[in-house]
């Protein structure tokens, strides 16, 4: 969760204005916020922590902040006044974005999959929408337990979930023609490739906010995968949190003592 929080962060000021300079752009400045990606990503692991259902949670938590930077879409204005209606036709990355407490807090391969599933449908049903979910935390789950090699992963990612994960020059030849929405079966292969040609966990969100004009899907996305691969420098973790509420804070932190004493058991 710490690396999808940082990655929203560090995405937001990049919303919707593509940079093409990986190495030198300022990670953190006055334009940053955290968005709904953090609002959602935190209400998971609430529910997942303290036995609440997905659905009660994420209206909580959204209803506390009813106007994040950036908003909410449509769609999910829509679920939160509203939630007897998901939005079934929606194959959005919503979903993936705010999964990655469930490929943390959950220690067996099975339960990681049918969480993904459950928390994906409270608002989306859509069969992509629900898939790019249970990758993302699948990941998540394989790289922090070692079940899987680096360069295993466009293999595997292909054999579980039908992903064929395009090399960065094909990301950016679909930009240039102006491809760039928010699907899920899109955005979720795209993170990956970012976290597959990264050195570091700073580089792997670099080249995230570099590649798309909605550079804040990718950078939570890929933090979140890049998170159970690599250490996060206790920098940038202290400069993410500034940005955060006491509120939000005090879940990050029941998160951290939840992960000592669950972890691999």
């Amino acid at each position: 969760m710490t690396g999808a929080i940082i990655g929203d962060i560090v995405g937001s000021q990049f919303r919707f204005n593509t940079t093409d300079v990986k190495d030198n752009v300022e990670l953190f400045t006055n334009e940053c916020s955290f968005t709904d990606n953090t609002i959602c990503a935190v209400a998971i692991a609430d529910a997942i922590m303290n036995n609440g259902s997905y659905q009660d949670s994420l209206l909580d938590w959204c209803h506390r902040y009813p106007n994040p930077q950036g908003g909410y879409s449509d769609m999910v204005k829509q679920w939160l006044k509203d939630p007897t209606t998901s939005t079934v036709s929606s194959f959005d990355n919503s979903a993936a974005k705010r999964i990655g407490a469930v490929g943390w807090l959950f220690n067996d391969y099975h339960q990681v999959v049918s969480e993904s599933k459950r928390c994906a449908e409270v608002s989306h049903t859509h069969p992509e929408a629900i898939k790019g979910a249970q990758c993302v935390a699948t990941l998540i789950y394989w790289l922090r337990t070692c079940r899987i090699r680096r360069e295993e992963i466009e293999k595997a990612v292909k054999h579980n979930f039908g992903y064929e994960i395009p090399s960065l020059r094909e990301i950016y030849a679909t930009i240039h023609h102006g491809q760039n929405d928010a699907a899920c079966q899109e955005i979720v292969p795209w993170s990956i490739r970012c976290f597959l040609e990264s050195e570091n966990f700073e580089d792997a969100l670099r080249i995230a906010i570099s590649i798309s004009g909605n550079s804040v899907a990718e950078a939570v996305i890929c933090g979140s995968i890049a998170e159970a691969y690599y250490q996060i420098p206790d920098e940038l973790i202290e400069k993410a949190f500034g940005y955060l509420t006491k509120d939000i804070l005090q879940i990050v932190e029941q998160y951290y003592e939840y992960l000592g004493s669950h972890l691999n058991k």
